[in-house]
């Protein structure tokens, strides 16, 4: 059987990448409307009146507009994946990070409207949920989550300024300490107290790393570093996209090593003598954190993962 996918939003940068992996996925097919009538209200709708699913990669207000125009088609209407920011706290909407605890992949199997995740949330959340559901970082802890992101993550605007004129080596921004992103973070990571968040971008294409600074002693139970990696260790022991790296002391990390995969490595650099640790998620802003993500939650909403562990234990 193939599935149809209808993209809106296909000539951003999400999209684009969205469309390029799913090159690679049999049994879907990609429909497009005219690109003259792209922003066509009635255009869009027919559209995802004729498809399985409907991918929105478009700011918020058009993805909250696209969703309206897909619930209008009532038994017509499409499965909805929002790569946008306006559906990830919407309890109405199952968030799309099939690793973020038990059951969740079903959920996002079943759904027919999730939420992709951002991409510094999406880092940040694998990195301290498992460690405030086992009761070691507690609920209240004030954290501070730093990260930096290759330019793509900036939409066209930064994309053209850094490969015409060169942009900045390095810039950090949203120092007003609103980033659009902390909700869902503070949500799905399961924090009580609002975080601290300091994004960045770096004179590089795509590419992430996204970090978290701890004092052990402020922890519960004492743990050592070791035990923070056994941890999210078996969090994530059958989670096929995430790597757990076991606890070093000292080293060095670059942002590009997991460009154009769907993978993300979960590192724990530590000091002993000192008591203090750094956790840091690498992951690709256009991969794990974005089109790769989105080709992942289609990949379940369409039932494509069950069909292919079936023909592969035939």
């Amino acid at each position: 059987m193939t599935y149809t996918v209808f993209i809106d939003g296909e000539a951003g940068t999400t999209g684009l990448g969205i469309r390029d992996r799913l090159r690679d996925v049999s049994g879907v097919s990609v429909r497009s409307i005219d690109p003259a009538r792209r922003k066509d209200p009635s255009a869009r709708q027919d559209m995802m009146a004729a498809v399985d699913l409907a991918i929105l990669c478009l700011h918020d207000e058009a993805a909250c507009e696209s969703a309206a125009l897909a619930t209008a088609l009532g038994a017509k209407a499409p499965k909805l994946l929002d790569a946008s920011t306006a559906h990830r706290i919407d309890p109405d909407w199952v968030y799309g990070v099939p690793e973020l605890e038990a059951g969740q992949a079903d959920r996002i199997a079943s759904a027919t409207r999730v939420a992709n995740p951002g991409c510094y949330p999406t880092g940040a959340i694998t990195l301290l949920r498992p460690l405030v559901a086992a009761g070691i970082l507690p609920a209240d802890y004030p954290v501070c989550v730093n990260a930096i992101s290759g330019y793509s993550g900036g939409g066209r605007t930064m994309i053209e300024a850094h490969e015409e004129s060169g942009g900045p080596a390095f810039e950090m921004y949203a120092l007003g300490l609103e980033h659009k992103h902390v909700p869902e973070l503070q949500r799905y990571a399961m924090l009580t107290r609002r975080p601290i968040f300091v994004p960045s971008v770096g004179h590089f294409r795509q590419g992430m790393l996204v970090s978290v600074p701890l004092h052990l002693d402020t922890l519960l139970g004492n743990p050592s570093a070791q035990d923070l990696a056994e941890t999210l260790s078996a969090y994530y022991a059958h989670a096929k996209f995430i790597r757990v790296i076991p606890a070093e002391v000292g080293g060095k990390l670059e942002p590009e090593v997991l460009n154009d995969t769907n993978e993300m490595e979960l590192h724990i650099y530590a000091n002993p003598a000192h008591g203090q640790v750094v956790l840091v998620a690498r992951l690709d802003n256009l991969g794990k954190g974005a089109s790769g993500a989105a080709v992942q939650n289609m990949r379940l909403m369409l039932g494509l993962d069950v069909v292919e562990e079936v023909e592969l234990a035939s």
